[in-house]
């Protein structure tokens, strides 16, 4: 708070990019957290988190203020006029205090602290682990072995504690290794293909220099080969251009010679540095800041940014590492410079080609955790959380995420995630809110005490895990289940509107059609569950009459009322519908689509997916509320008290004038109509709606609303599962006075 200067400044101008004429006028709030802009006259309101903020530049005096613009990371661009040059410059000087803190521990994380009811301090911190993931993957085995020998950091404080080695690696041949790579970073295991025995490790750049060698690396490498016995040779992947390498063989450092290592086959792949990347994504934003651009100077600006060329070549390299797994059954050793950027985006990627499993929601999560956390990317340097020199900011991991993006975009159905997934995980590796992407290694985790002093972004995206879920992903699916190969092409990859020019609402169109497929999905689970409900109530009513047989259609068509010409067809008892009924298919459906397996990410030791699955708690994912109805058969569900008991004491009309009105109660709390999205352009509440605000059904009352209007979920009578789902305030006042009176 000493930061800020000036709280509150009133009469400020936010620009309108298109639309300079007619700027929102209203009042600029500067909190500890945020930078909030409100205009009362269209009730919108502009947040601003200061760890997003990239730069901030007070532009040259105009005749109606001081105007101040203001870039983020995640390519939000704001311009405000300042009517008094005095609070410009003070609200200039106070966010360039509080979007580039001196030291780790004064950023957000440290201070954020939601209520118990939203999150607890220990989700998601031990929902991962290195030994569960290689345990999944078939490991330890006779090959492959688990060494104690970097417990301590001791010969490699970026690496984790938890290492995999070959089982012909001994101790000497690790330590001599590791001194001969950059960093200490020696080559361990990042991948294991259970299905070959091929695998793909990571390392550092050998320091090699023009001339020198060591026999306990060139035996390193021999030891990964001989692991694997399906291969009598093995790859070497340099993923930096070969002129890069052999300039850093002038600094004593370079890469593997074949005249030293035999049995290896030397790739370059040509992927350019941290500079040239950070300078590509200046030259992107660039071109996405351009007001009135013709779709040929757009496309021109596009290509001479050459960003989506450095994302080809990502994707290039990774598809080379996978099809020399598959293929060749050829195990490959991955290394840039220190093996901690280029390293981790090309093993990561090589693994969602190969492993399905990382293509779900918690194993993709899983694959952070283990190459990006443990292995030791620089979060906090690449993301410029800290005031680090400009030199150590680079795209690293935005390039990643868009790498997925693109796969996604060629298999639609092979993703359990959606784009909402990967631009909240963007979001919030920059946001510093949550401490998981805090820190540049494991070490420095621990040493900051982060587990404990603050929140886990897994926990929290667990609790809005519905929100993350493709509607089109199918578990079952061949390409779902198989090896993506996708088409590199220079036409197949696409400019990822949604994370560069997501806040620019007139480049988007009224509504996602994943956000509307959603609510299909959404609606059609909420009416077979109040099917089942209904179901049940009515076998209930023909037991109570005495009528447990149902005519086949062509009796009822005949008008044959005969009890002894009906068919027995199943009717639902007190034990859980019959199996015959819509709901079943409608579940059937759920379960191929995959939804699932959008479980609680836990530790486990089981060597296979299936064992893991099944020590999973379910999620609160509204998608999968007919599954957990099935799962619910042999459940208590509120009666109806249709039923009624043959004592005398039991009031016949009483009873039954209770079960119509708590039948009248189950009719009436589901929404049989839901409204569509189009034309939807704000919340009962006034907050617009647009493109980039996700909008939210109440289950209840088929309405829709913003994301704070709908912070409720509770079951609602009419559904046979009674799982919590999403309701607005005003219904979830009314469920819960008719609960009290009932």
């Amino acid at each position: 708070m000493e930061y800020i200067r000036t709280p509150k400044v009133e009469n400020v101008r936010l620009q309108d990019r298109f639309n300079t004429r007619k700027p929102a006028i209203g009042t600029l709030y500067l909190t500890a957290t945020h930078l909030i802009f409100v205009d009362p006259n269209s009730k919108r309101e502009t947040w601003v988190l200061h760890m997003h903020i990239d730069s901030v530049e007070k532009l040259p005096l105009t005749t109606v203020g001081s105007p101040l613009l203001i870039r983020c990371k995640t390519f939000q661009t704001v311009t405000f006029v300042i009517a008094k040059e005095r609070e410009c410059h003070d609200i200039f000087e106070s966010l360039i205090m509080l979007s580039k803190p001196a030291s780790i521990t004064e950023l957000y994380a440290f201070q954020y602290n939601p209520q118990a009811t939203l999150l607890d301090h220990e989700d998601g911190w031990n929902y991962f682990s290195l030994e569960a993931e290689f345990s999944r993957q078939g490991l330890p085995n006779n090959r492959w072995v688990q060494s104690p020998i970097n417990k301590d950091y001791q010969i490699c404080d970026t690496y984790p504690r938890t290492l995999f080695v070959p089982a012909g690696a001994t101790t000497p041949i690790l330590l001599g290794s590791s001194k001969f790579r950059s960093r200490g970073r020696l080559p361990v295991l990042s991948y294991y293909h259970k299905d070959n025995h091929a695998t793909i490790c990571r390392c550092s750049q050998p320091l090699s220099g023009f001339s020198a060698r060591c026999l306990e690396d060139e035996q390193m490498l021999q030891a990964i080969m001989r692991a694997n016995p399906n291969c009598n040779f093995m790859y070497v992947v340099d993923t930096r251009p070969k002129i890069n390498a052999m300039a850093n063989k002038a600094a004593g450092k370079g890469y593997e010679s074949t005249d030293f290592y035999s049995n290896i086959r030397f790739q370059f792949l040509g992927i350019e540095n941290i500079h040239i990347m950070r300078n590509s994504l200046n030259k992107l934003i660039e071109v996405c800041d351009l007001k009135n651009p013709s779709v040929g100077d757009f496309l021109s600006g596009l290509e001479n940014s050459s960003w989506l060329k450095h994302i080809k070549a990502i994707i290039d390299t990774s598809l080379f590492i996978a099809k020399a797994v598959v293929d060749d059954h050829a195990s490959v050793l991955v290394h840039c410079s220190d093996g901690w950027d280029r390293t981790a985006q090309t093993c990561s990627l090589a693994g969602v080609f190969l492993d399905p499993y990382f293509r779900t929601l918690q194993g993709f999560q899983a694959l952070i955790e283990k190459e990006w956390l443990d292995f030791g990317h620089k979060f906090t340097d690449r993301l410029g959380l800290t005031a680090v020199e400009e030199k150590e900011v680079s795209p690293v991991f935005t390039q990643f995420v868009e790498c997925v993006w693109q796969l996604t975009q060629q298999f639609p159905c092979a993703f359990q995630f959606n784009e909402s997934f990967l631009l909240t995980l963007h979001d919030h590796a920059y946001s510093c809110q949550f401490g998981t992407f805090l820190g540049n290694c494991q070490r420095e985790r621990e040493e900051l005490s982060l587990s404990s002093k603050t929140y886990s972004l897994w926990g929290f995206m667990r609790k809005n895990m519905s929100d993350y879920v493709n509607p089109l992903y199918r578990r079952e699916h061949p390409v779902t289940k198989g090896i993506l190969f996708p088409n590199t092409a220079p036409q197949n990859f696409k400019f990822w509107r949604g994370m560069y020019n997501r806040y620019e609402s007139g480049v988007h169109p009224r509504e996602s059609v994943t956000d509307t497929v959603s609510a299909m999905k959404d609606h059609s689970a909420s009416l077979e569950d109040h099917v089942r409900l209904l179901e049940k109530r009515i076998a209930g009513v023909k037991k109570l009459l005495g009528k447990d047989t149902v005519l086949s259609p062509d009796q009822q068509a005949k008008g044959d009322i005969n009890p002894d010409a009906a068919v027995n067809t199943p009717v639902p008892t007190e034990d859980g519908p019959s199996e015959d009924n819509g709901a079943n298919a409608a579940s059937d459906a759920s379960s191929e689509s995959g939804i699932e397996d959008v479980q609680s990410p836990v530790n486990g030791d089981s060597a296979s997916t299936e064992e893991n699955e099944e020590k999973n708690d379910t999620l609160n994912s509204t998608n999968d509320l007919v599954e957990e109805a099935e799962a619910s058969e042999g459940q208590e569900v509120p009666e109806t008290n249709v039923e009624v008991e043959n004592s005398p004491s039991a009031g016949a009309g009483d009873s039954m004038d209770v079960s119509l009105n708590r039948l009248s109660l189950e009719m009436d709390s589901v929404a049989l109509e839901w409204k569509t999205f189009r034309n939807i352009r704000q919340c009962s509440c006034e907050t617009p709606l647009d493109a980039f605000n996700k909008k939210y059904h109440c289950w209840r009352c088929g309405d829709i609303f913003c994301t704070r209007c709908i912070d409720k979920q509770t079951p609602i009578p009419g559904h046979y599962s009674q799982r919590p789902v999403p309701v607005c305030r005003t219904c979830y006042k009314h469920l819960k006075l008719e609960s009290t009176l009932s």
